[in-house]
């Protein structure tokens, strides 16, 4: 399997996502925002960081980067792609999702790791997982998910909801929501599922030294998908 990291100025989780896409099994290509062609790739993937610094709105900037093109382009003809933290927020620049993301709450960044349940798994990502909860780690300012009524109806509609902030014991509520997002939302899909864009990063969650190994479910499942 094939798999390009798109690099921005301000990317800080891009070189751990070739170091775990590499561990299960993924020929990754790290790939500057400058380019203007994608490698042949299964997958392509928009990492965490600060992309631009943040510098107007998170994400913005790199939604206008040069590969972003033939990101989009990917995308559209059904390619798999993945936004992860910042990766969403570029996303969501992009149109390529519906919504937002705001700053949390609280007006705090957060750092730590988070329960998600997987809403849906009729997709690529999480087909084939049989864990219904996942433990993984956030580190953001924005990522409060917001959209609009019509929007969030459409999403529903759909079954566009990918990932629910929960708790250990995967009960949805308000205390498990770390950063005010609309109905818990972590995560969510296009309608044809192929685009996913969600804040917890599974990239940190690869190793029992690295505090959890939730994330090599998610990867191991990913790639046998795929084959």
């Amino acid at each position: 399997m094939n798999s390009s990291v798109i690099t921005f100025p301000g990317s800080n989780c891009d070189r751990d996502m070739h170091v775990a896409l590499k561990k299960f099994g993924f020929k990754n290509k790290m790939v500057w925002h400058n380019d203007v062609e994608l490698p042949k790739s299964d997958l392509v993937v928009l990492p965490g960081g600060f992309s631009y610094g943040d510098y107007l709105r998170c994400g913005s900037m790199a939604s206008k980067s040069k590969i972003m093109k033939s990101v989009i382009n990917f995308a559209n003809s059904g390619g798999l792609l993945m936004g992860i933290c910042n990766g969403f927020q570029i996303l969501t620049e992009t149109e390529l999702l519906p919504g937002i993301l705001l700053r949390n709450k609280h007006a705090e960044f957060i750092c730590k790791n988070v329960f998600v349940k997987i809403s849906d798994n009729k997709n690529s990502y999480f087909k084939n997982i049989k864990k219904k909860t996942l433990e993984l780690h956030i580190a953001h300012n924005e990522g409060n998910y917001f959209c609009s009524n019509e929007q969030m109806k459409e999403i529903e509609d759909h079954n566009q909801v990918a990932l629910l902030y929960c708790d250990k014991n995967g009960e949805i509520n308000e205390s498990s929501n770390p950063n005010g997002a609309s109905k818990n939302i972590a995560g969510i899909f296009n309608k044809k599922k192929n685009i996913l864009g969600m804040m917890p990063h599974p990239e940190r969650m690869v190793d029992v030294a690295l505090s959890g190994e939730d994330g090599s479910i998610f990867f191991k499942n990913l790639v046998n998908n795929l084959k």
